[in-house]
């Protein structure tokens, strides 16, 4: 059975509470940060891109060329029909099995809105068409980037895109900008196959109990 401890971000200061909670391994949703507190098991490991550290590999810096034609906007943390009706498909075809699959609109409205931190959406669209094929929920905090949610087209048309992996590339090279130290990617289970994607950026920081140590190479 899972089981969390949580804490309400509604404070004096939540933008610095977050930011404290975020590197001892606690995520947001909506008012509160939570992190797995499972009896017996620790395997939900928080994981996090250290910004100058990183260098692209070879595949990595061919995705950024290709979806170097995209148009990309930080816009506030509003909800939209559009991008729910994204987020629908999204979950459809990557996580039908999911408890977010049956999300309704005010319960997306409540995802994005709810926040009472830095929270702005990301979303990514192609080039004179002007269609949208990605969207980042992204908390901005005084030194990193937390990746909060990320839903995009799963289309056959976009494999060579690898929307999920571009997404976190840029939001690097916007951390980077911003000057911020990390960009913090939420959890991750060895041997899950859905989270092995963020073992392929090298370095990886994951939280053990001891600290944050660089993770090895599968």
């Amino acid at each position: 059975m899972e089981r969390k401890v949580f804490t309400e971000l509604n404070d004096i200061n939540p933008c610095g509470l977050h930011e404290s909670m975020a590197k001892i391994g606690f995520r947001r949703s909506q008012d509160i940060a939570y992190r797995p507190s499972c009896e017996n098991c620790t395997e939900c490991k928080s994981v996090r891109i250290p910004v100058d550290s990183f260098t692209p590999n070879r595949t990595q810096r061919r995705l950024i060329n290709l979806n170097s034609d995209l148009n990309i906007t930080e816009l506030p943390n509003v909800a939209t029909e559009e991008h729910y009706d994204l987020l629908h498909k999204y979950l459809g075809k990557r996580h039908s099995d999911g408890g977010m699959t049956n999300m309704t609109f005010d319960e997306y409205v409540n995802m994005v809105e709810s926040s009472p931190v830095n929270t702005c959406l990301i979303e990514y669209r192609l080039p004179q068409t002007d269609r949208l094929i990605g969207v980042t929920l992204t908390d901005i905090m005084e030194s990193s980037l937390s990746m909060v949610y990320s839903f995009f087209d799963v289309g056959e048309d976009f494999n060579k895109r690898s929307l999920g992996t571009y997404i976190i590339l840029d939001h690097v090279a916007r951390a980077r900008l911003l000057a911020k130290i990390h960009v913090y990617l939420g959890y991750w289970v060895k041997d899950s196959p859905k989270m092995a994607y963020k073992m392929n950026f090298r370095p990886l920081e994951i939280l053990e109990q001891e600290g944050w140590f660089l993770g090895q190479n599968p």
